[in-house]
Protein backbone atom coordinates (compact mmCIF):
# COMPACT_ATOMS: atom_id res chain seq x y z
CA UNK A 1 0.00 0.00 0.00
CA UNK A 2 1.31 3.31 -1.10
CA UNK A 3 1.47 6.36 1.20
CA UNK A 4 -1.01 9.00 -0.06
CA UNK A 5 0.31 11.88 -1.79
CA UNK A 6 0.61 15.45 -1.01
CA UNK A 7 -1.29 18.37 -3.08
CA UNK A 8 1.88 21.45 -2.88
CA UNK A 9 0.42 24.82 -4.18
CA UNK A 10 2.53 27.34 -5.69
CA UNK A 11 1.74 30.70 -4.54
CA UNK A 12 0.77 33.49 -6.84
CA UNK A 13 3.97 34.64 -9.18
CA UNK A 14 5.62 31.80 -8.12
CA UNK A 15 6.97 28.65 -10.17
CA UNK A 16 4.55 25.95 -11.01
CA UNK A 17 4.04 22.67 -9.08
CA UNK A 18 4.96 19.25 -9.85
CA UNK A 19 2.84 16.82 -11.17
CA UNK A 20 0.50 14.51 -8.79
CA UNK A 21 -1.27 11.04 -10.35
CA UNK A 22 -4.05 9.79 -8.47
CA UNK A 23 -4.02 7.18 -5.82
CA UNK A 24 -3.00 4.33 -7.26
CA UNK A 25 -5.88 2.06 -5.03
CA UNK A 26 -8.72 3.37 -7.29
CA UNK A 27 -7.80 0.47 -9.83
CA UNK A 28 -8.60 -1.50 -6.82
CA UNK A 29 -12.00 0.53 -5.63
CA UNK A 30 -12.86 -0.55 -10.01
CA UNK A 31 -12.01 -4.03 -9.40
CA UNK A 32 -14.78 -4.53 -7.00
CA UNK A 33 -17.08 -2.29 -8.59
CA UNK A 34 -16.57 -4.65 -11.46
CA UNK A 35 -17.03 -7.51 -9.56
CA UNK A 36 -20.60 -6.03 -8.32
CA UNK A 37 -21.55 -5.42 -11.89
CA UNK A 38 -20.42 -9.01 -12.95
CA UNK A 39 -22.52 -10.48 -10.21
CA UNK A 40 -25.61 -8.40 -10.52
CA UNK A 41 -25.84 -9.24 -14.30
CA UNK A 42 -25.21 -12.70 -14.29
CA UNK A 43 -27.16 -13.61 -12.02
CA UNK A 44 -30.26 -13.47 -13.88
CA UNK A 45 -28.58 -14.50 -16.77
CA UNK A 46 -27.58 -17.86 -14.57
CA UNK A 47 -31.17 -18.34 -13.36
CA UNK A 48 -32.34 -18.46 -16.60
CA UNK A 49 -30.18 -20.97 -17.90
CA UNK A 50 -30.14 -23.42 -14.91
CA UNK A 51 -33.78 -23.18 -15.34
CA UNK A 52 -33.31 -25.10 -18.62
CA UNK A 53 -30.33 -27.05 -17.57
CA UNK A 54 -27.77 -27.49 -14.35
CA UNK A 55 -26.44 -25.09 -11.89
CA UNK A 56 -23.03 -26.80 -13.42
CA UNK A 57 -23.56 -25.19 -16.89
CA UNK A 58 -24.90 -22.17 -15.94
CA UNK A 59 -21.64 -21.45 -13.73
CA UNK A 60 -19.75 -22.88 -17.14
CA UNK A 61 -21.27 -20.18 -18.96
CA UNK A 62 -21.49 -17.11 -16.39
CA UNK A 63 -18.36 -17.42 -14.62
CA UNK A 64 -15.55 -17.16 -17.44
CA UNK A 65 -17.62 -14.08 -19.04
CA UNK A 66 -17.83 -12.24 -15.55
CA UNK A 67 -13.95 -13.02 -15.09
CA UNK A 68 -13.22 -11.04 -18.72
CA UNK A 69 -15.34 -8.21 -17.47
CA UNK A 70 -14.37 -7.45 -14.46
CA UNK A 71 -10.47 -7.97 -16.08
CA UNK A 72 -10.98 -5.74 -18.54
CA UNK A 73 -12.78 -2.95 -16.39
CA UNK A 74 -10.04 -3.11 -14.15
CA UNK A 75 -7.23 -2.74 -16.67
CA UNK A 76 -8.65 -0.32 -18.73
CA UNK A 77 -9.06 1.32 -15.16
CA UNK A 78 -4.99 0.92 -14.10
CA UNK A 79 -4.35 2.28 -18.01
CA UNK A 80 -6.47 5.60 -16.82
CA UNK A 81 -4.49 6.20 -13.41
CA UNK A 82 -0.93 5.64 -15.15
CA UNK A 83 -2.09 8.47 -17.78
CA UNK A 84 -3.56 10.50 -15.63
CA UNK A 85 -2.07 13.59 -13.50
CA UNK A 86 -3.02 16.78 -12.03
CA UNK A 87 -1.05 20.02 -10.95
CA UNK A 88 -2.39 23.11 -8.78
CA UNK A 89 -0.12 25.94 -9.40
CA UNK A 90 0.08 29.38 -9.24
CA UNK A 91 -3.10 30.46 -11.86
CA UNK A 92 -4.33 27.26 -13.07
CA UNK A 93 -5.80 23.81 -11.99
CA UNK A 94 -5.05 21.24 -14.72
CA UNK A 95 -5.65 17.18 -15.50
CA UNK A 96 -4.37 15.19 -18.29
CA UNK A 97 -6.39 12.01 -18.94
CA UNK A 98 -7.50 9.90 -21.42
CA UNK A 99 -6.64 6.60 -22.63
CA UNK A 100 -7.38 6.59 -27.06
CA UNK A 101 -7.98 10.12 -26.84
CA UNK A 102 -5.57 12.37 -24.78
CA UNK A 103 -8.00 15.05 -22.54
CA UNK A 104 -6.23 18.15 -20.85
CA UNK A 105 -8.29 20.30 -18.89
CA UNK A 106 -7.39 23.72 -17.19
CA UNK A 107 -9.37 25.98 -14.81
CA UNK A 108 -8.58 28.88 -14.05
CA UNK A 109 -8.17 29.45 -9.97
CA UNK A 110 -9.96 32.65 -9.80
CA UNK A 111 -13.14 31.38 -11.51
CA UNK A 112 -13.14 28.24 -8.96
CA UNK A 113 -16.47 28.24 -7.15
CA UNK A 114 -16.94 24.90 -6.06
CA UNK A 115 -15.25 21.76 -4.32
CA UNK A 116 -17.24 18.99 -3.68
CA UNK A 117 -16.29 15.62 -2.44
CA UNK A 118 -18.12 12.51 -2.27
CA UNK A 119 -16.88 9.47 -1.64
CA UNK A 120 -18.62 5.53 -2.21
CA UNK A 121 -18.82 2.53 0.29
CA UNK A 122 -16.09 0.56 -1.42
CA UNK A 123 -14.06 3.84 -1.88
CA UNK A 124 -14.78 4.73 1.52
CA UNK A 125 -12.97 1.08 2.40
CA UNK A 126 -9.61 2.24 1.00
CA UNK A 127 -9.79 5.89 2.65
CA UNK A 128 -10.75 7.40 -0.58
CA UNK A 129 -12.63 10.15 -2.20
CA UNK A 130 -13.75 11.98 -5.47
CA UNK A 131 -13.09 15.51 -5.74
CA UNK A 132 -15.59 17.54 -8.11
CA UNK A 133 -13.60 21.17 -9.02
CA UNK A 134 -16.17 23.51 -10.51
CA UNK A 135 -16.33 27.09 -12.24
CA UNK A 136 -20.64 26.94 -11.30
CA UNK A 137 -21.06 27.30 -15.46
CA UNK A 138 -23.15 25.39 -17.51
CA UNK A 139 -21.01 22.01 -18.24
CA UNK A 140 -21.80 21.97 -21.86
CA UNK A 141 -18.52 20.17 -22.83
CA UNK A 142 -17.31 19.20 -19.18
CA UNK A 143 -14.70 22.41 -19.15
CA UNK A 144 -16.02 23.80 -16.25
CA UNK A 145 -15.26 20.77 -14.42
CA UNK A 146 -12.22 18.92 -12.94
CA UNK A 147 -13.09 15.36 -11.44
CA UNK A 148 -10.15 13.67 -9.34
CA UNK A 149 -11.15 10.17 -9.50
CA UNK A 150 -9.62 8.77 -6.82
CA UNK A 151 -7.30 10.66 -3.78
CA UNK A 152 -7.31 10.14 -0.27
CA UNK A 153 -9.31 12.40 1.98
CA UNK A 154 -6.65 14.13 3.43
CA UNK A 155 -5.07 15.47 -0.18
CA UNK A 156 -9.38 16.37 -0.84
CA UNK A 157 -9.23 18.52 1.78
CA UNK A 158 -6.27 20.25 0.87
CA UNK A 159 -6.99 20.82 -1.69
CA UNK A 160 -11.00 22.11 -0.67
CA UNK A 161 -9.46 24.25 1.57
CA UNK A 162 -7.03 25.87 -0.71
CA UNK A 163 -8.75 26.14 -3.88
CA UNK A 164 -11.17 27.75 -1.51
CA UNK A 165 -9.30 30.32 0.27
CA UNK A 166 -10.38 33.82 -0.49
CA UNK A 167 -9.01 37.15 1.18
CA UNK A 168 -11.54 37.56 4.10
CA UNK A 169 -13.22 40.52 3.83
CA UNK A 170 -14.25 42.53 6.71
CA UNK A 171 -17.32 41.11 8.99
CA UNK A 172 -17.26 38.07 7.10
CA UNK A 173 -14.27 35.90 9.12
CA UNK A 174 -16.62 34.29 11.53
CA UNK A 175 -17.45 30.55 11.13
CA UNK A 176 -19.34 28.24 13.52
CA UNK A 177 -21.92 25.68 13.01
CA UNK A 178 -25.37 26.40 11.79
CA UNK A 179 -27.62 23.64 11.73
CA UNK A 180 -26.93 19.93 12.14
CA UNK A 181 -29.08 16.72 11.32
CA UNK A 182 -32.10 16.28 14.25
CA UNK A 183 -32.61 12.30 14.53
CA UNK A 184 -36.69 13.54 14.74
CA UNK A 185 -36.87 15.46 11.02
CA UNK A 186 -36.83 11.91 10.07
CA UNK A 187 -40.88 12.07 10.50
CA UNK A 188 -41.15 14.22 7.65
CA UNK A 189 -39.32 11.80 5.24
CA UNK A 190 -42.86 9.82 4.38
CA UNK A 191 -44.48 12.40 3.33
CA UNK A 192 -43.02 13.26 0.24
CA UNK A 193 -44.11 12.66 -3.07
CA UNK A 194 -40.89 10.00 -3.08
CA UNK A 195 -43.00 7.93 -1.10
CA UNK A 196 -45.25 6.82 -3.73
CA UNK A 197 -42.52 6.73 -6.13
CA UNK A 198 -41.00 4.04 -4.47
CA UNK A 199 -43.88 2.12 -3.90
CA UNK A 200 -43.99 2.12 -7.51
CA UNK A 201 -40.79 1.00 -8.14
CA UNK A 202 -41.36 -1.67 -5.25
CA UNK A 203 -44.00 -3.56 -7.31
CA UNK A 204 -42.04 -3.09 -10.78
CA UNK A 205 -38.73 -4.79 -8.72
CA UNK A 206 -41.04 -7.69 -7.36
CA UNK A 207 -41.80 -8.44 -10.96
CA UNK A 208 -38.73 -8.46 -12.48
CA UNK A 209 -37.21 -10.68 -10.14
CA UNK A 210 -40.46 -12.92 -10.59
CA UNK A 211 -39.57 -12.54 -13.85
CA UNK A 212 -35.82 -14.16 -13.49
CA UNK A 213 -37.17 -17.07 -12.09
CA UNK A 214 -40.06 -17.89 -14.82
CA UNK A 215 -43.23 -16.72 -11.65
CA UNK A 216 -43.72 -13.62 -13.20
CA UNK A 217 -47.41 -15.15 -14.65
CA UNK A 218 -47.81 -16.74 -11.10
CA UNK A 219 -47.18 -13.82 -8.77
CA UNK A 220 -50.39 -12.15 -11.26
CA UNK A 221 -52.39 -15.06 -10.65
CA UNK A 222 -51.77 -15.20 -6.80
CA UNK A 223 -52.62 -11.33 -6.84
CA UNK A 224 -55.98 -12.14 -8.73
CA UNK A 225 -56.69 -14.63 -6.60
CA UNK A 226 -55.98 -12.96 -3.69
CA UNK A 227 -58.56 -10.31 -4.57
CA UNK A 228 -60.91 -12.76 -5.48
CA UNK A 229 -65.10 -12.12 -4.53
CA UNK A 230 -63.42 -7.93 -3.54
CA UNK A 231 -65.04 -4.99 -5.70
CA UNK A 232 -62.19 -4.13 -8.71
CA UNK A 233 -62.26 -0.37 -7.17
CA UNK A 234 -61.35 -2.27 -3.18
CA UNK A 235 -58.52 -4.16 -4.55
CA UNK A 236 -57.21 -1.34 -6.54
CA UNK A 237 -57.28 0.87 -3.50
CA UNK A 238 -55.47 -2.25 -0.95
CA UNK A 239 -52.53 -2.50 -3.71
CA UNK A 240 -52.48 0.95 -3.29
CA UNK A 241 -51.99 1.47 0.55
CA UNK A 242 -49.79 -1.63 0.14
CA UNK A 243 -47.26 0.40 -2.18
CA UNK A 244 -48.02 3.45 -0.03
CA UNK A 245 -46.76 1.61 3.02
CA UNK A 246 -43.75 0.12 1.19
CA UNK A 247 -42.81 3.27 -0.37
CA UNK A 248 -42.94 5.26 3.25
CA UNK A 249 -40.65 2.56 4.69
CA UNK A 250 -38.20 3.40 1.21
CA UNK A 251 -38.33 7.24 2.24
CA UNK A 252 -37.16 6.43 5.75
CA UNK A 253 -34.39 4.33 4.46
CA UNK A 254 -33.54 6.87 1.62
CA UNK A 255 -33.63 10.09 4.11
CA UNK A 256 -31.26 8.40 6.34
CA UNK A 257 -29.01 7.28 3.48
CA UNK A 258 -29.23 10.75 1.68
CA UNK A 259 -28.93 13.63 5.45
CA UNK A 260 -26.65 11.15 8.19
CA UNK A 261 -24.54 13.24 9.96
CA UNK A 262 -25.84 16.36 8.09
CA UNK A 263 -23.81 19.04 9.13
CA UNK A 264 -23.93 22.99 7.43
CA UNK A 265 -21.29 24.76 9.10
CA UNK A 266 -19.77 28.68 7.93
CA UNK A 267 -16.26 28.55 7.71
CA UNK A 268 -13.65 31.51 7.91
CA UNK A 269 -13.25 33.50 4.58
CA UNK A 270 -17.17 33.20 4.03
CA UNK A 271 -17.77 29.58 2.69
CA UNK A 272 -20.62 27.10 3.63
CA UNK A 273 -19.88 23.86 3.92
CA UNK A 274 -22.37 21.06 3.91
CA UNK A 275 -21.66 17.40 5.18
CA UNK A 276 -24.05 14.21 4.73
CA UNK A 277 -24.33 10.65 3.36
CA UNK A 278 -24.53 7.90 5.36
CA UNK A 279 -22.91 5.20 2.71
CA UNK A 280 -21.87 7.60 0.24
CA UNK A 281 -20.28 11.03 2.14
CA UNK A 282 -20.63 14.39 0.14
CA UNK A 283 -19.09 17.19 1.01
CA UNK A 284 -20.21 20.02 -0.62
CA UNK A 285 -19.19 23.75 -0.58
CA UNK A 286 -21.13 27.53 -1.41
CA UNK A 287 -18.81 30.46 -1.14
CA UNK A 288 -21.48 32.92 0.50
CA UNK A 289 -20.39 35.90 -2.25
CA UNK A 290 -21.90 33.55 -4.68
CA UNK A 291 -25.32 33.65 -2.45
CA UNK A 292 -28.04 35.69 -4.36
CA UNK A 293 -30.73 34.40 -1.66
CA UNK A 294 -32.63 31.72 -0.37
CA UNK A 295 -35.88 29.68 -1.40
CA UNK A 296 -38.35 27.74 1.04
CA UNK A 297 -39.65 24.76 -0.35
CA UNK A 298 -42.90 23.61 1.11
CA UNK A 299 -44.41 20.27 -0.60
CA UNK A 300 -47.78 19.89 0.65
CA UNK A 301 -47.55 16.85 2.65
CA UNK A 302 -44.48 18.46 5.00
CA UNK A 303 -46.16 21.85 4.98
CA UNK A 304 -49.29 20.58 6.60
CA UNK A 305 -47.07 19.64 9.06
CA UNK A 306 -45.52 22.67 9.26
CA UNK A 307 -42.26 21.66 7.75
CA UNK A 308 -39.48 23.43 4.87
CA UNK A 309 -36.61 23.17 3.08
CA UNK A 310 -34.13 25.45 2.97
CA UNK A 311 -32.72 25.98 -1.04
CA UNK A 312 -29.34 28.17 -2.15
CA UNK A 313 -29.88 30.21 -4.80
CA UNK A 314 -26.60 30.54 -5.74
CA UNK A 315 -24.46 31.21 -9.42
CA UNK A 316 -24.03 27.95 -10.77
CA UNK A 317 -25.99 25.76 -8.62
CA UNK A 318 -28.62 24.90 -10.78
CA UNK A 319 -26.42 23.52 -13.96
CA UNK A 320 -24.80 21.18 -11.89
CA UNK A 321 -24.59 18.19 -13.89
CA UNK A 322 -25.21 15.76 -10.73
CA UNK A 323 -27.97 13.19 -10.13
CA UNK A 324 -29.46 15.09 -7.03
CA UNK A 325 -29.54 18.08 -8.49
CA UNK A 326 -32.30 19.16 -5.62
CA UNK A 327 -30.37 18.14 -3.03
CA UNK A 328 -27.27 19.75 -4.39
CA UNK A 329 -28.28 23.26 -3.31
CA UNK A 330 -30.75 22.13 -0.55
CA UNK A 331 -28.98 23.77 2.49
CA UNK A 332 -31.31 22.07 5.31
CA UNK A 333 -33.34 19.49 4.67
CA UNK A 334 -37.07 19.45 5.81
CA UNK A 335 -37.03 20.61 8.74
CA UNK A 336 -39.60 22.48 11.37
CA UNK A 337 -40.06 25.72 9.82
CA UNK A 338 -39.05 27.89 12.28
CA UNK A 339 -35.25 26.05 12.18
CA UNK A 340 -36.16 27.00 8.43
CA UNK A 341 -36.57 30.45 8.59
CA UNK A 342 -33.78 30.82 11.06
CA UNK A 343 -31.32 28.89 9.06
CA UNK A 344 -32.28 31.34 5.95
CA UNK A 345 -31.66 34.47 8.21
CA UNK A 346 -28.29 32.94 9.60
CA UNK A 347 -27.03 31.89 6.15
CA UNK A 348 -27.91 35.57 4.83
CA UNK A 349 -26.97 37.33 7.97
CA UNK A 350 -30.04 38.63 8.58
CA UNK A 351 -31.48 39.10 11.57
CA UNK A 352 -35.12 37.76 10.40
CA UNK A 353 -35.60 35.80 6.89
CA UNK A 354 -37.37 38.19 4.55
CA UNK A 355 -39.30 35.52 4.04
CA UNK A 356 -41.17 36.38 7.47
CA UNK A 357 -40.52 39.89 7.82
CA UNK A 358 -41.93 40.60 4.59
CA UNK A 359 -46.01 41.76 3.94
CA UNK A 360 -46.91 39.90 0.82
CA UNK A 361 -49.21 41.69 -1.87
CA UNK A 362 -52.26 40.03 -2.64
CA UNK A 363 -53.14 39.17 -6.53
CA UNK A 364 -56.43 39.69 -7.78
CA UNK A 365 -59.43 37.21 -7.74
CA UNK A 366 -59.27 36.77 -11.64
CA UNK A 367 -56.30 34.49 -10.68
CA UNK A 368 -58.38 32.69 -8.59
CA UNK A 369 -60.47 31.96 -11.27
CA UNK A 370 -57.62 31.24 -13.74
CA UNK A 371 -56.69 28.13 -11.01
CA UNK A 372 -60.24 27.31 -10.26
CA UNK A 373 -60.85 26.55 -14.36
CA UNK A 374 -57.12 25.07 -14.42
CA UNK A 375 -58.48 22.51 -12.03
CA UNK A 376 -61.74 21.47 -13.38
CA UNK A 377 -60.11 21.13 -17.35
CA UNK A 378 -57.71 18.67 -15.12
CA UNK A 379 -60.63 16.52 -14.21
CA UNK A 380 -61.85 16.34 -17.45
CA UNK A 381 -58.93 15.34 -19.08
CA UNK A 382 -59.46 12.62 -16.88
CA UNK A 383 -62.83 12.01 -16.90
CA UNK A 384 -63.55 11.91 -20.87
CA UNK A 385 -61.11 9.14 -21.68
CA UNK A 386 -62.38 7.08 -19.08
CA UNK A 387 -66.25 8.05 -20.64
CA UNK A 388 -65.98 7.49 -23.45
CA UNK A 389 -64.12 4.05 -23.32
CA UNK A 390 -66.63 2.93 -20.77
CA UNK A 391 -69.48 3.65 -23.64
CA UNK A 392 -67.36 1.87 -25.86
CA UNK A 393 -65.28 -1.02 -24.35
CA UNK A 394 -66.82 -1.89 -20.51
CA UNK A 395 -69.14 -0.42 -17.96
CA UNK A 396 -66.31 -0.69 -15.03
CA UNK A 397 -64.58 1.79 -16.95
CA UNK A 398 -68.08 4.00 -16.12
CA UNK A 399 -68.01 3.30 -12.72
CA UNK A 400 -64.15 4.21 -12.50
CA UNK A 401 -64.79 7.06 -13.81
CA UNK A 402 -67.63 8.48 -11.73
CA UNK A 403 -66.02 7.25 -8.17
CA UNK A 404 -62.91 9.12 -9.11
CA UNK A 405 -64.67 12.67 -10.31
CA UNK A 406 -66.12 12.74 -6.89
CA UNK A 407 -62.53 12.53 -5.39
CA UNK A 408 -61.46 14.50 -8.03
CA UNK A 409 -63.25 17.83 -8.24
CA UNK A 410 -63.63 18.67 -4.29
CA UNK A 411 -59.68 18.04 -4.36
CA UNK A 412 -58.47 19.90 -7.06
CA UNK A 413 -60.75 22.60 -6.21
CA UNK A 414 -59.35 22.69 -3.07
CA UNK A 415 -56.28 22.56 -4.03
CA UNK A 416 -56.68 25.66 -6.81
CA UNK A 417 -58.62 27.47 -3.91
CA UNK A 418 -54.81 26.86 -1.85
CA UNK A 419 -52.88 28.06 -4.78
CA UNK A 420 -54.99 31.22 -5.02
CA UNK A 421 -53.89 31.80 -1.08
CA UNK A 422 -50.48 31.08 -1.64
CA UNK A 423 -49.52 33.70 -4.17
CA UNK A 424 -47.98 36.49 -3.20
CA UNK A 425 -45.19 38.78 -3.58
CA UNK A 426 -43.46 42.23 -1.68
CA UNK A 427 -39.79 43.96 -1.20
CA UNK A 428 -38.14 43.63 2.37
CA UNK A 429 -34.80 45.73 2.55
CA UNK A 430 -32.86 44.22 -0.61
CA UNK A 431 -34.78 41.37 -1.14
CA UNK A 432 -37.72 40.72 -3.70
CA UNK A 433 -39.73 37.94 -1.85
CA UNK A 434 -42.50 35.83 -4.49
CA UNK A 435 -44.20 32.93 -3.27
CA UNK A 436 -46.31 30.64 -5.25
CA UNK A 437 -47.39 26.66 -5.39
CA UNK A 438 -49.62 24.49 -3.26
CA UNK A 439 -48.70 21.23 -4.49
CA UNK A 440 -45.14 22.60 -3.75
CA UNK A 441 -45.46 25.62 -2.42
CA UNK A 442 -42.02 27.78 -2.88
CA UNK A 443 -40.92 31.15 -1.41
CA UNK A 444 -37.69 32.58 -3.08
CA UNK A 445 -36.12 36.11 -1.16
CA UNK A 446 -33.73 36.96 -4.11
CA UNK A 447 -31.17 39.66 -3.41
CA UNK A 448 -32.33 42.77 -5.82
CA UNK A 449 -29.22 43.27 -7.20
CA UNK A 450 -29.13 39.98 -8.15
CA UNK A 451 -31.62 40.43 -10.95
CA UNK A 452 -30.06 41.40 -14.20
CA UNK A 453 -33.55 41.32 -15.85
CA UNK A 454 -37.28 41.42 -16.52
CA UNK A 455 -39.79 39.44 -18.59
CA UNK A 456 -43.45 39.69 -18.79
CA UNK A 457 -45.71 37.11 -20.75
CA UNK A 458 -49.19 38.04 -21.13
CA UNK A 459 -51.50 34.78 -22.66
CA UNK A 460 -54.71 36.13 -24.29
CA UNK A 461 -56.80 34.52 -21.56
CA UNK A 462 -54.89 36.91 -18.98
CA UNK A 463 -54.70 40.05 -21.05
CA UNK A 464 -58.97 39.57 -20.91
CA UNK A 465 -58.78 39.51 -17.14
CA UNK A 466 -55.83 41.90 -16.49
CA UNK A 467 -53.17 39.79 -15.05
CA UNK A 468 -49.47 38.95 -16.35
CA UNK A 469 -46.28 36.59 -15.75
CA UNK A 470 -43.33 38.90 -14.23
CA UNK A 471 -40.35 36.85 -14.29
CA UNK A 472 -37.41 38.47 -12.38
CA UNK A 473 -33.83 36.68 -14.78
CA UNK A 474 -30.98 36.34 -12.66
CA UNK A 475 -27.60 34.28 -12.88
CA UNK A 476 -28.21 32.36 -10.11
CA UNK A 477 -30.05 29.51 -8.41
CA UNK A 478 -33.00 28.61 -11.42
CA UNK A 479 -32.08 31.06 -13.51
CA UNK A 480 -35.57 33.19 -13.50
CA UNK A 481 -37.99 33.54 -11.03
CA UNK A 482 -41.73 34.06 -11.62
CA UNK A 483 -44.82 36.44 -10.01
CA UNK A 484 -47.71 34.59 -11.02
CA UNK A 485 -50.98 36.07 -12.23
CA UNK A 486 -50.22 39.24 -11.42
CA UNK A 487 -52.05 42.83 -12.52
CA UNK A 488 -51.00 44.87 -15.24
CA UNK A 489 -49.84 48.59 -13.64
CA UNK A 490 -49.06 46.43 -10.41
CA UNK A 491 -47.08 44.30 -11.64
CA UNK A 492 -45.31 46.47 -13.93
CA UNK A 493 -45.05 48.99 -10.63
CA UNK A 494 -43.76 46.23 -8.96
CA UNK A 495 -41.07 45.91 -11.18
CA UNK A 496 -39.55 49.26 -11.38
CA UNK A 497 -39.90 49.54 -7.41
CA UNK A 498 -37.26 46.43 -7.02
CA UNK A 499 -34.90 47.19 -9.74
CA UNK A 500 -35.44 51.22 -10.90
CA UNK A 501 -34.94 51.86 -14.61
CA UNK A 502 -35.55 48.35 -16.25
CA UNK A 503 -39.35 48.80 -16.53
CA UNK A 504 -39.55 52.34 -16.83
CA UNK A 505 -40.59 52.71 -20.18
CA UNK A 506 -43.27 50.65 -19.60
CA UNK A 507 -45.30 51.77 -16.74
CA UNK A 508 -48.63 53.91 -17.05
CA UNK A 509 -51.04 55.43 -14.39
CA UNK A 510 -52.70 52.39 -11.93
CA UNK A 511 -55.94 52.09 -13.32
CA UNK A 512 -58.08 48.95 -12.31
CA UNK A 513 -55.46 46.92 -9.87
CA UNK A 514 -54.31 47.74 -6.40
CA UNK A 515 -52.16 45.76 -4.24
CA UNK A 516 -54.22 43.50 -1.43
CA UNK A 517 -52.45 42.68 1.52
CA UNK A 518 -52.73 39.15 3.07
CA UNK A 519 -52.96 38.43 6.75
Amino acid sequence: MTAPEKVEYAPTGSAETQWAKLDRRTVAVTALFMAGFAAGAGLPTGIGIAGGSSVGTALLWVLPFAAVLILAGTVLDYVRWRRTRYRVGAERVELHTGILIRRRRSLHRDRIRSVDVTADPVSRLFGLVNVKIGTGEQPTSGDSTVVLRSVTRPVADSLRSGLLDRPVEAGISDGGRLARLDPAWIRYAPLSFVAPLLGAGAFGAVLNVAEWFGMRKGVIDWVFDLFEGLPLVVGILILAAVGLAVGMVGSLGLFVENWWQFRLDREPGGTLRVRRGLLTTRSISIEEKRLRGVELVEPLGTRLFGAARVDAVATGMARQSENDKAQHKTLLPTAPSSIAHRVAADVLREPVAPSESVRLLGHPVAARGRRLRWALLAVLAVEVPLVVLGVLLTDVLLHIAWTSALVLVPTLVLIALDAYRNLGHGLTGKYLVARSGSVRRATVALQRNGVIGWRAKQSIFQRRVGLLTLTATTAAGAGAYSIYDVGVSEGLSFAESAVPDLFAPFLEPAQEDRPHEKD
